[in-house]
C-alpha cells in the first residue's frame, strides 16, 4: 500500500510520539508500506522544524528531517507535467502539493489531521483517487487489510 504523509502527521510520528499515532508509525516500518514525499514536501517540513514552538536546535531538526527520509521515499519529479486526474482543489493552496503528491505516486492513502484536507475526502463533485484519512481511521483500515489479506507462507 502507498501513502502520503502531511507535514502535522510527520511531526505527531517523529517529533510528538503521539500515542494515538503509534499504530500508524509500527504499520510503515513493519507492514513494508510505501510511503512517499517530494522536494515540495521536504521543504516545508524543513521550515517548520525550525518554527520556534518546537525548539529544536539544528541537531535535533536534521535528525527529525534524517529520520523522515529514511521513512519515505522521494517520488520522481523529473516528469513535471501536469497531472491527468482532476484533483478537488484544496482551500490552502500550501496543502494541494500533498494532493498532488499522492496522484503523482499513485497512493492509496493520504494520511492528515488537516480539516481543509479532511474535507476533500468528502467532495462529491471531484473525488479524490484515493482516501483521505486521519492516523486513526488510517490504522483501522491498515488492520482490516491486514486482517482480510491470505497468509504468505514461505
Amino acid at each position: 500500500m502507498k501513502l502520503v504523509l502531511d507535514t502535522n502527521v510527520v511531526m505527531e510520528l517523529l517529533h510528538y510520539r503521539d500515542p494515538r499515532s503509534t499504530a500508524l508509525m509500527q504499520a510503515i516500518t513493519d507492514r513494508n508500506l510505501a510511503c512517499f514525499t517530494n522536494r515540495h514536501c521536504l521543504a516545508e517540513l524543513l521550515r517548520v522544524l525550525a518554527y520556534p514552538q518546537f525548539a529544536l536546535d539544528e541537531v535535533a531538526q536534521h535528525r527529525l528531517y534524517e529520520q523522515y527520509r529514511a521513512l519515505a521515499t522521494e517520488a520522481d519529479e523529473s516528469d513535471d507535467t501536469p497531472i491527468d486526474i482532476p484533483l478537488p482543489r484544496c482551500r490552502d493552496a500550501d496543502d494541494q502539493k500533498f494532493m498532488e503528491l499522492a496522484a503523482r505516486s499513485q497512493a492509496d492513502l493520504l494520511i492528515t489531521r488537516d480539516k481543509e484536507l479532511l474535507r476533500l475526502a468528502r467532495s462529491r463533485a471531484r473525488p479524490a483517487p484515493f482516501a483521505i484519512l486521519t492516523p486513526e481511521r488510517a490504522i483501522l483500515l491498515l488492520d482490516t487489510a491486514n486482517a482480510t489479506a491470505p497468509e504468505q507462507t514461505t
